[in-house]
């Protein structure tokens, strides 16, 4: 029963107290004509009552079919947004998978092709290392006899620049 027609019936309820109330005291013929007006507004509030209550029951009725035709809604909406988001997501997981799969393919040929140079580089630079190495010792070798023969010929010469000089052949 909605609140205005509980208010409606209630003060039409103290308005026929009110009236009788203010009836002149009558004789026992006159009581009658109370008595009816008392009947009259229970028999009206009775009325309203049952209209009331057969109004909150359709109103009722209604708001529960239409709160299931709305949940039939949702949840036939709930069903296609989810089968359009399962299938949107094993799209992009169709794609992703495939873009992962050509990335690692070429990440992995990159690195290949990377280790040949750095292999061959390395090589290269072992190569030189080791040539260069064995021309090093090569030299090597040979400066010490080069130095001793320099510091053999510069002990004879030095001999000979003092001999000169205390004997004052000095050229």
């Amino acid at each position: 029963m909605t609140f205005a027609t509980f208010r409606t019936a209630l003060t039409t309820m103290l308005g026929a107290a009110a009236f009788t109330l203010t009836l002149p005291a009558a004789h026992a013929e006159e009581q009658g004509a109370v008595n009816r007006a008392w009947n009259d507004t229970r028999q009206a509030t009775d009325n309203a009552w049952d209209k009331t209550k057969s109004g909150s029951e359709k109103a009722w009725d209604k708001t529960k079919q239409g709160t299931s035709n709305a949940w039939d809604k949702t949840k036939n909406g709930s069903e296609k947004a989810w089968d359009k988001t399962k299938e949107g997501t094993s799209n992009a997981w169709d794609k992703t998978k495939s873009g992962s799969e050509k990335a690692w393919d070429k990440t992995k040929e990159g690195t290949n092709h990377a280790w040949d140079k750095t292999k061959s580089g390395t090589e290269k630079a072992w190569d030189k290392t080791k040539e260069g190495t064995s021309d090093a010792a090569k030299s090597t070798k040979n400066w010490g006899k080069r130095t001793g023969k320099a510091i053999g010929n510069w002990g004879d010469k030095a001999g000979k620049d003092i001999s000169n000089t205390f004997s004052g052949d000095s050229k």
